[in-house]
């Protein structure tokens, strides 16, 4: 969990500021793997998983430009002491395979979940305590979704 969050006083603009930046930093990641993969069939399902991100945050934006669209951003990607959602870089080589690409992006899917059940405790606002249990069922729905993928993969050798 990012460590110069104190939960205990984030806004609702903040949760939302917090929530698009991950989204961004997970969609760059899965933007830099589709580049560096040699496997057509898992870069593009980094391509899609690219698209998954990109409307995620896309909505995330939008929402949040519906109650504060005349305040200022208050974090970015840059901010981010630990990747949340992004897919560990270590973890994806060029020669990967698409079932492996698929477990790589479960992995963050999982992380990203953990991390909003772990703030959840920390949280005092209200509706910011409700906006984060609403990503943790999204980031729960988005496990079932690649799970769902995974198991309809041909098992190979």
């Amino acid at each position: 969990m990012p460590t110069t969050i104190d939960f205990s006083k984030l806004s609702l603009r903040g949760a939302f500021d917090l929530a698009i930046a991950i989204e961004e930093e997970a969609q760059l990641r899965y933007q830099e793997f589709a580049a560096r993969v040699s496997d057509p069939a898992a870069a593009a399902f980094f391509l899609e998983m690219v698209q998954n991100e990109s409307r995620h945050r896309h909505q995330l934006e939008s929402r949040r430009h519906v109650t504060f669209r005349h305040e200022p951003e208050r974090l970015s990607t840059s901010l981010l002491d630990d990747e949340v959602e992004a897919p560990d870089p270590a973890e994806v080589q060029a020669a990967i395979p698409v079932r492996q690409a698929m477990e790589v992006a479960l992995r963050a899917e999982v992380r990203a979940h953990d991390f909003y059940d772990r703030a959840l405790p920390h949280l005092e606002d209200p509706d910011v305590r409700a906006f984060f249990e609403e990503l943790r069922e999204e980031e729960a729905e988005h496990q079932r979704l690649l799970r769902g993928k995974l198991a309809a993969l041909d098992p190979g050798p």
